[in-house]
């Protein structure tokens, strides 16, 4: 299956590159705190909506998140980092909040997602924060008290943008005025899908002879949300291999790339450096993750898209799964069969709704930020 390029799906080339703005009031400078792998493209569609903005970004080294900021043309300053070892990862975290305080830049509002340690930071040195999250998942699971303690502290911030389907008690119920919480109708992907533009030699990049390939991401074994015996991934990829299903295959560890060994790399290419998740998207046939992002970004665009998250999901992704964007299965049988069921009318491109989400979220940021223009 070959998928069609932007401009033949939605009959006007304009559209990938056109971007309304959002006016703020007067030039205001931005602080924008990267921290994980999707805050590049978020943040970047965003502040791209906006006019008489001047940004200023720092980045966490967290998996791609680096060269992800690079890709999309932002001038930054690297800050602290991920551990892999949980024991470290939660030094790492106070650390980080501890150089962002010392090292801010000078900003009228600080702007972050899922990202306590910028909220603290701004907090310390008197910058207001605009802090969009989605993630709720204290609304579900009891006695997961890293989890709940992240929720209060995202609550500090001056305010926070959330989905419509996230469950706001998370924030009131820590601290969070309920003024302070301000919800969109869609999901944060929207808002930088809402931006691709797609790359019509990408899959001349990619070893397999046929154009037709799903995406398998692992889950986050590591992360203390997740609760998982073990990977559900080389079932998977063993059962795409036996329906020969071509798979780009993106480990999020070292040790995820033991899932492949053994398998064709004729049938299974695992990239050497970061590759773009949005293009990817755009161009296979399924998505298939152990998380969440990467399924929302498929699903926002219109590309069949399957989450075997093994833990309690968040509200974002049960609204997204009971309105049928999203299948989800911890059985690798039932996910393959899924995969396989798939025709190319089921993954035909749409980025309309996602440029009517993006519109409202840069509207909604702006006006916000009028509240701190003198």
């Amino acid at each position: 299956m070959s998928r069609a390029t932007f401009a033949e799906s939605e009959g006007e080339e304009t559209e990938t590159t056109t971007t309304t703005t959002s006016s703020v009031g007067r030039t205001i400078g931005v602080w924008v705190d990267l921290a994980s792998p999707s805050h590049p493209f978020f943040f970047k569609a965003l502040t791209d909506s906006l006019s008489n903005v001047e940004t200023t970004v720092t980045v966490r080294e967290k998996t791609e998140t680096v060269p992800l900021a690079r890709q999309v043309g932002y001038e930054f300053r690297t800050l602290g980092r991920d551990y892999e070892n949980p024991h470290l990862r939660k030094i790492g975290i106070p650390l980080r909040t501890a150089q962002l305080a010392l090292q801010a830049p000078t900003a009228d509002v600080a702007l972050s997602s899922r990202n306590a340690m910028c909220i603290l930071a701004a907090k310390a040195r008197g910058i207001p924060s605009i802090h969009f999250t989605d993630n709720d998942i204290c609304a579900y699971v009891d006695g997961l008290k890293s989890e709940e303690l992240y929720h209060r502290l995202e609550a500090q911030a001056t305010h926070n943008v959330v989905p419509a389907a996230f469950q706001t008690e998370v924030l009131t119920d820590r601290g969070a005025d309920p003024d302070s919480i301000h919800t969109y109708d869609g999901y944060k992907e929207d808002v930088y899908v809402a931006s691709f533009d797609p790359d019509p030699t990408f899959l001349d990049d990619l070893p397999f002879d046929s154009q037709d390939f799903i995406v398998v991401r692992p889950e986050a074994l590591s992360a203390t949300y997740v609760d998982a015996d073990g990977s559900l991934v080389p079932d998977v990829l063993a059962g795409a291999v036996e329906r020969g299903i071509n798979v780009v295959y993106l480990p999020r560890e070292d040790a995820d790339r033991e899932f492949a060994a053994g398998l064709p790399d004729e049938q299974v290419y695992v990239p050497d450096e970061a590759i773009s998740g949005l293009e990817l998207a755009w161009h296979a046939r399924c998505v298939l993750t152990g998380s969440g992002t990467m399924a929302r970004e498929a699903a926002r665009m219109e590309t069949p898209a399957v989450s075997f998250f093994p833990s309690t999901l968040i509200s974002v992704d049960r609204a997204l799964i009971e309105e049928g964007e999203i299948f989800h299965s911890r059985d690798a049988d039932d996910i393959v069969d899924y995969v396989d069921s798939l025709t190319d009318r089921d993954a035909e491109p749409d980025l309309t709704r996602a440029r009517e989400v993006r519109r409202e979220v840069a509207d909604l940021t702006a006006s916000l930020m009028n509240e701190f223009v003198d």
